[in-house]
């Protein structure tokens, strides 16, 4: 009887660490094979005390302010993420930025029981390029979208600054998404 509980110890002992063993083989073939490393790369990194140009941003649709309103977001979140400041130019500004916006979109979201609007969607896509110092090439070209839910209200007025409201925290997140887009892309 104490035999037989000897053995069952051992073999459940040599299980274990055979278990082990194999389970960090498996690891190591996975991550040399996978090709594994880190994102992102030094040229990817924004570093502070960069300036950065931002270049009127390009409308193909029919917002009027949607350009301006983005590109205010991008150079305030990039200034507050990463400490990059304006450029006076595009000539002397360490990184270069431009691109075009895609689309805007508003639609329902949600209705209140007399089918009235409650609530609209606004969606923004934008496809941005981000240029090192006296390079053609982009180190970063992407389409990204963003969008905000905001309340639906039948004072027109209010209705359009409810808008404006949706596109600059839209323009906001977008920006935060462009930046750890470029600095995880490798």
């Amino acid at each position: 009887m104490n035999n037989g509980v000897g053995r069952r110890t051992g073999s459940v002992l040599f299980n274990a660490s055979s278990f082990r063993l194999v389970s960090v083989l498996i690891m190591l073939l996975f991550m040399s094979a996978c090709g594994y490393h880190f994102a992102g790369s030094a040229a990817n990194r924004l570093a502070a005390g960069q300036s950065l140009w931002v270049s009127f941003i390009g409308n193909e649709i029919d917002s009027s302010s949607a350009q301006t309103v983005l590109r205010r977001a991008l150079l305030e979140e990039s200034h507050a993420l990463r400490g990059l400041y304006p450029s006076g130019d595009a000539a002397t500004a360490d990184l270069r930025m431009k691109g075009t916006l895609r689309s805007y979109a508003k639609r329902a979201m949600s209705y209140t029981a007399l089918d009235q609007v409650k609530e609209f969607r606004l969606t923004v896509e934008v496809e941005l390029e981000m240029f090192h110092k006296g390079d053609t090439t982009p180190f970063w070209k992407g389409t990204l979208q963003s969008y905000q839910d905001y309340p639906s209200n039948t004072d027109l007025a209010l209705q359009r600054s409810a808008e404006e409201a949706a596109l600059a925290a839209a323009s906001h997140i977008l920006a935060q998404k462009f930046l750890m887009a470029v600095e995880q892309a490798y």
